[in-house]
């Protein structure tokens, strides 16, 4: 009501000063202001007092937009000032499914469910939007039955958007009901760390026992930033048997993922209107920071429809391989993932590889050796590489899928290849997009 009042004390302001200026200069200038009518003057006036109302809205947003940031400043650093204790082990790490108006929700419910080890420790929460009846029906049946949790978006009216963007609507609603979402569990129901999965995917049977084992580390290496369960290119055939192998990645893979409640602070305040996983992948949200990967998922998409329009589960998604062994992670030594240890292990075995061309490794003439290294030097070789290889060849601000110091590590007809940088190597270049 406050900055309705503002509003229109405002308007009459102008309003008063228009009709003022008005008088004014018809005393100065009566023979001018004659020959121009009244209605003439009232419809410019009347167009000046429209301009004023619109600005003032704009203004009114800014503010509004300020306000939240300062709100949100104001409680990272009152979070920061006190806290808290983790016991890594112990930590309870609920399940965030993110839902809209597919009905098969149940299929995710179902798996994650029957593998869920703790309901205590792994409490899942379902947050909705678009506010389908029908999806909501399902939902609630779990509710009823297992005990699950399920809220539900305010808001889930449509965007006002230009022309040009209007066909990225679904984009947009999904970026604002993640943040929505995500402020709930954090700042709501103030856990420490979540996992984020979405309505469309399976999980596999050591999907909770992964993100156990691997929340200690993500908690004490800060450069870190997620626990990823997904693989870009974790297609049949171009992974190893290796259940229990681990990875780096400068990569935000998404599909599955794990962040604490310190991140949620550092990126919540500036969360992007729209594609929000590409706006991770960009160098000022990352800072230099990594996210734990498997070779083989730990979850795989079912959802061909989506905001994406099936982009690339005909050619991609639909083929990757969801790992059916169960991992005792958490009574395996993960602490190899660690910058320091990780970097001094990992380069140094892409470093001692032997080098071949790709036509030399796709000849199949040197297939005795356990693994290769490929060199690209330009985008262009790589894209060229990745495409003779079938691994994915597109870069996110500059960093191709699953690349670690911008090797990328894959099997192709079981043997393992590592496509890398020179040895000169200066890092990402973000024109590589």
């Amino acid at each position: 009501m406050r900055r309705k009042h503002l509003v229109g004390v405002v308007v009459v302001i102008f309003l008063t000063w228009n009709v003022l200026m008005y008088y004014m200069l018809v005393s100065r200038n009566p023979g001018k202001v004659g020959a121009v009518s009244v209605q003439d003057q009232l419809r410019n006036l009347q167009g000046d007092i429209q301009r004023q109302l619109s600005h003032n809205s704009d203004l009114l947003q800014q503010l509004r937009k300020f306000r939240e940031q300062k709100q949100s400043e104001k409680l990272d650093k009152e979070i920061r000032r006190t806290p808290h204790p983790i016991d890594t082990n112990t930590v309870i790490l609920p399940i965030l499914l993110i839902a809209c108006d597919r009905t098969t929700v149940s299929r995710s419910l179902d798996l994650l469910l029957k593998y869920n080890p703790n309901k205590k420790r792994f409490p899942i929460i379902v947050s909705q939007d678009c506010g389908h009846k029908p999806t909501a029906d399902v939902i609630q049946r779990y509710v009823s039955e297992h005990g699950i949790q399920h809220i539900k978006h305010p808001n889930v009216t449509d965007i006002k958007l230009p022309w040009p963007q209007r066909k990225f609507q679904g984009y947009y609603k999904l970026s604002r009901h993640y943040k929505w979402a995500l402020n709930q569990v954090f700042h709501t129901f103030n856990h420490s760390a979540v996992i984020i999965v979405e309505d469309d995917l399976d999980v596999s049977p050591d999907f909770y026992e992964y993100f156990s084992a691997t929340f200690p580390v993500l908690h004490q290496d800060p450069s870190l930033w997620c626990v990823s369960a997904w693989n870009d290119n974790g297609k049949v055939g171009m992974v190893s048997d290796e259940a229990d192998l681990l990875y780096r990645t400068d990569f935000f893979p998404g599909l599955g993922w794990m962040l604490e409640k310190s991140t949620w602070l550092e990126i919540g305040p500036k969360w992007p209107d729209a594609f929000w996983d590409d706006w991770m992948r960009h160098p000022d949200q990352r800072k230099g920071r990594a996210c734990i990967r498997p070779e083989i998922c730990r979850t795989s998409t079912f959802g061909k429809k989506g905001v994406s329009k099936g982009l690339f589960f005909e050619k991609h998604l639909k083929f990757i391989k969801l790992n059916d062994k169960f991992v005792p992670f958490t009574k395996k030594d993960l602490t190899y993932l660690q910058k320091d240890k990780y970097e001094q292990y990992f380069m140094k075995l892409v470093k001692d590889t032997p080098e071949v061309t790709v036509s030399e490794a796709m000849s199949g003439h040197k297939s005795n050796m356990k693994a290769l290294k490929i060199i690209y030097s330009t985008k262009d070789e790589f894209k060229s590489t990745a495409k003779k290889l079938g691994i994915m060849d597109d870069f996110k601000a500059g960093v191709p899928r699953v690349a670690y110091n911008g090797v990328v590590s894959f099997m192709y007809r079981g043997q393992r290849i590592y496509l890398a940088p020179p040895s000169n190597w200066k890092g990402y270049d973000p024109k590589w997009s």
